[in-house]
């Protein structure tokens, strides 16, 4: 084996098993986020690893995406739903934007306002919710501002 050789091997092996493992270890490698996806509320609840409870309860299709920073708080939501968000949620001017944004999400740079739930802020779209958190303190002081 040649010295160019013996450089090279490292690195196709790595990628060969990058390859094996999918997309999912990628992002988290190397884009520092894991995504997952949820059939319902149920399945959200049962299995997520983020509190959600502005999530309307006929939520289907739920993606999630978190960092896999550690101690990063940064989480997006985006789920199929009709239903109204819960009255502890409040529309207020937007001050903050996700860290990410899913594929068939409303665009949150056009949004003037979102809906304050907690620490998440919340945008409608056709047919969907997007949320993402950490919001910012203007954001989250509205909804105990009632």
């Amino acid at each position: 084996m040649n010295a160019r050789t013996a450089l090279a091997a490292p690195a196709l092996i790595a990628a060969g098993l990058l390859a094996l493992t999918g997309c999912s270890a990628y992002d988290s490698l190397v884009h520092k986020y894991a995504t997952t996806a949820f059939d319902d509320r149920s399945a959200f609840e049962a299995d997520a690893e983020v509190d959600a409870s502005w999530i309307p309860t006929d939520a289907t299709g739920i993606t999630v995406r978190t960092s896999t920073l550690e101690d990063a708080a940064d989480a997006v939501i985006l789920l199929t739903s009709d239903s109204p968000l819960s009255d502890d949620c409040r529309e207020v001017d937007r001050y903050s934007a996700p860290s990410w944004v899913l594929d068939g999400a409303p665009d949150p740079y056009e949004a003037e306002t979102v809906f304050a739930c907690d620490d998440w802020s919340v945008i409608a779209g056709d047919g969907v919710w997007f949320g993402w958190t950490p919001n910012s303190p203007e954001e989250r002081g509205a909804t105990s501002a009632g």
